[in-house]
């Protein structure tokens, strides 16, 4: 994927996103969603069980699962659809893409500009701050521009 194009779907993604940044409408209640779903329908678990097709200590161990934060998401899936639920999955970034990639890019320039500082210290020569800031953001649009995705390399930063 072509830089313009990576940008255009964070974009897109940040968009899209953006309304399951506040977490607290969609914080899992405490005992777990599937509990607070069946007990809200007036379910039991052996009825549950019987959806789901095993055995009632199996369903209190399925939502046991959910709280401990030890089910898989196949289990999810098929507890909601027991449920007549829909199992939404989402990956939702604590601050917008963009700013993420951005910042990770202005870190790591700032960590390729330093050696360049300490060099000019240690022969006595004084480094404008400003101009080190815009040859560090400079550098960092370099890096969001570069095709790739050396980035993220770990060893990067």
């Amino acid at each position: 994927m072509r830089p313009q194009e990576r940008a255009t779907a964070r974009r897109q993604l940040d968009k899209r996103l953006s309304p399951l940044r506040t977490r607290e409408g969609f914080a899992r209640p405490p005992r777990g969603w599937i509990k607070a779903i069946r007990e809200a329908l007036g379910m039991t678990t052996a009825q549950l069980g019987k959806r789901l097709g095993v055995s009632q200590p199996r369903a209190v161990a399925i939502e046991k699962a959910e709280s401990t934060n030890a089910i898989t998401l196949d289990s999810l899936e098929r507890a909601a659809r027991a449920l007549d639920c829909d199992l939404v999955y989402a990956l939702v970034p604590r601050k917008p893409l963009e700013t993420l990639t951005e910042e990770r890019a202005l870190r790591l320039a700032r960590r390729r500009v330093r050696p360049a500082r300490h060099t000019m210290a240690l022969e006595a020569q004084s480094v404008d701050p400003e101009a080190e800031e815009e040859q560090v953001r400079h550098l960092a649009r370099r890096l969001l521009e570069k095709p790739g995705s050396a980035l993220w390399d770990d060893e990067a930063l």
